[in-house]
């Protein structure tokens, strides 16, 4: 009987390690994902040919630097932005990156608050605890799955182990608990801000290409009117100034959407720690209370 009874406790927590969906491991692989997408659809869909003035006459096969000896106007905005050169597909890049983060990271945080309400949750772990019954805080931690219920389910399964242990005085069980409270959330909180710090790096970097983009624009703006032979090149003039604002308004978007997906869930994550916090406060105080 000792050794079942020994036996029982240590299965349970194996069946909490089974957590779903927690997220891409390498974000580099999915930038590299999105670099490919975002090539493609730069060389195959927005350098087509017929987004371009005469390009129907035309048997060349536009590539992401135009053949010298080619110079086809845009006809669209289409085609404006696909004459912004090398910078656009990087600023395409980084936007798809943003939102293949948003998508794994809404996954693996709603798997991080397991299957119920965190709030409902935590409201019956405490009504469990109040009432001094282990084992129905057990069952609600086996319910609920997610990373709080794993950080539940590990600190109960030391307030049991120190319950039992005579050799500690009160306060070195209360610090137990505690230490296993702040081990277990330890291990959880990188699994939930995994890719975060990516989606935070693209916030700037995003604006930065851009405001590249900008310059690069404005330097064959500005080299169209050095050029022109009795007047600037109007064409050339007005097609630069349009290259120059459509990178202009990608790096904007791609920095705004960084910036609210970044927010999002870092207040997703806040909201968690605060439920961690709050359930672990009533573990230790149960247990002060009790003993």
């Amino acid at each position: 009987m000792g050794t079942t009874n020994a036996s029982a406790p240590k299965s349970a927590p194996k069946k909490n390690q089974s957590k779903g969906f927690t997220g891409i491991k390498s974000g580099f692989s999915v930038i590299i994902g999105c670099c490919v997408i975002a090539v493609l659809i730069y060389l195959f869909v927005f350098g087509h040919l017929s987004h371009f003035q005469g390009g129907a006459d035309q048997s060349v096969q536009f590539s992401v630097f135009l053949p010298a000896d080619v110079t086809l106007d845009p006809a669209d905005l289409i085609g404006t932005v696909y004459k912004g050169g090398f910078v656009v597909p990087i600023i395409w890049t980084l936007f798809f990156t943003v939102i293949a983060l948003a998508i794994e990271r809404f996954f693996a945080i709603r798997n991080a608050y397991g299957r119920s309400s965190i709030t409902v949750f935590v409201a019956d772990i405490k009504k469990a605890l109040a009432a001094n019954d282990m084992a129905k805080a057990e069952a609600l931690c086996d319910k609920q799955r997610g990373s709080v219920a794993s950080v539940v389910r590990a600190t109960l399964k030391k307030y049991q182990e120190v319950e039992k242990d005579d050799s500690l005085t009160k306060e070195q069980k209360i610090l137990a608990i505690q230490k296993e409270l702040e081990e277990a959330t330890a291990l959880e909180m990188p699994m939930m801000q995994e890719n975060l710090p990516i989606v935070g790096t693209i916030i700037t970097l995003g604006t930065l290409m851009g405001l590249l983009g900008t310059v690069l624009g404005m330097i064959r703006s500005f080299g169209a009117m050095a050029s022109g032979e009795g007047g600037a090149d109007s064409s050339a003039l007005s097609t630069g100034i349009s290259e120059a604002l459509v990178n202009t308004a990608s790096g904007i978007a791609t920095g705004a959407l960084a910036v609210i997906t970044y927010n999002y869930y870092t207040n997703k994550i806040d909201r968690l720690t605060f439920c961690l916090d709050e359930v672990g406060f009533s573990i230790v105080q149960t247990f002060s209370a009790t003993h």
